[in-house]
C-alpha cells in the first residue's frame, strides 16, 4: 500500500509540475504583455493626469467622500474601501497618458462599486480577514497534512478548506475587476476623455490587466485540485 501510494503521489507531482510550469509560462507571457502595453500607452498623451481623471470620475458620479492619493511603486494602484481612498502609483498619479487614465478610472470603478454596494465586492471584502488568516497558516497545515496523510488525513482536509477560501477569493475577484473596467471604459467614452482611437488602447490595457487575474484564479484552482487528489487517493 505504501509503494502504491508513493507511486500515485509521484504521478500527481508530475501532473502538477506540468500544469504548474504551463501556468507559469502563461503568467509570464501575460505579465510581459501587460508591462509592454502600459509602457507603450504611457507615452500616449491625454489631457488630464491620473489624479485629475480620478477626481472627475468620482465627482461626476456624486462621490465626494473618497480621497485620491499617491502611493509608491509601479502598478500598485488600488482602491481601499476601509479608508475610502483611491491609491494611484507615482507613474499614474502625475501622468497624463492613456495608461494613467485607464488605471485611474478603473480604480474609481471600485469606488463606484463600493458606493452602490456591488455584491461581488461586498463578498470579496467580507472574505479578506478569512483569507488573511488562511494565508498565514495554510502552508504549514498543508505540508504537515501531506506528510501525515495516511495517519491523520483530517489535517490535510483542513489545509484544503483553508486553501479553498483563497481560491474562492481569486474567482470572486474576477467579476469585481471586470465590472470596474467596464464602468471605467464607459465613463471615459461618455465624457469624451477618450476618442474612438485611444479608447481602443484603454480597453486593451485593462483587458490585459484582467488576464492576470484569470491566470491567478486558474493557478489557484489547479493547486487546490492537486491537494484534493492527494486527499481522495490517500488509501490507494
Amino acid at each position: 500500500m505504501f509503494l502504491t501510494t508513493t507511486y500515485a503521489t509521484v504521478g500527481y507531482d508530475y501532473t502538477y509540475l506540468i500544469i504548474f510550469f504551463g501556468i507559469a509560462i502563461i503568467s509570464y507571457i501575460v505579465q510581459a504583455n501587460l508591462k509592454s502595453k502600459f509602457e507603450r500607452f504611457s507615452k500616449m498623451p491625454i489631457g488630464l493626469t491620473g489624479r485629475d481623471i480620478a477626481i472627475k470620475m468620482l465627482h461626476d458620479n456624486g462621490i465626494y467622500d473618497v480621497r485620491v492619493i499617491s502611493t509608491r511603486g509601479k502598478l500598485t494602484d488600488h482602491y481601499n474601501p476601509a479608508t475610502k481612498t483611491v491609491n494611484l502609483s507615482d507613474g499614474v498619479y502625475n501622468s497624463a497618458s492613456i495608461a494613467a487614465a485607464a488605471v485611474a478610472a478603473h480604480e474609481c470603478g471600485h469606488a463606484l462599486q463600493h458606493a452602490k454596494a456591488y455584491a461581488p465586492l461586498r463578498m470579496r471584502s467580507a472574505l479578506v480577514p478569512v483569507v488573511q488568516f488562511s494565508s498565514g497558516i495554510m502552508s504549514w497545515v498543508l505540508l504537515i497534512g501531506i506528510i501525515t496523510v495516511q495517519t491523520m488525513p483530517q489535517l490535510l482536509l483542513a489545509g484544503i478548506i483553508l486553501f479553498a477560501t483563497t481560491t474562492l477569493f481569486s474567482f470572486i475577484t474576477l467579476p469585481v475587476e471586470i465590472d470596474a473596467s467596464r464602468r471605467a471604459l464607459a465613463w471615459l467614452q461618455i465624457t469624451g476623455i477618450t476618442n474612438s482611437q485611444n479608447q481602443r488602447f484603454a480597453t486593451s490595457a485593462l483587458r490585459s490587466a484582467a488576464y492576470t487575474y484569470v491566470v491567478a484564479a486558474l493557478s489557484s484552482l489547479a493547486t487546490l485540485l492537486y491537494y484534493v487528489m492527494i486527499y481522495l487517493n490517500r488509501r490507494d
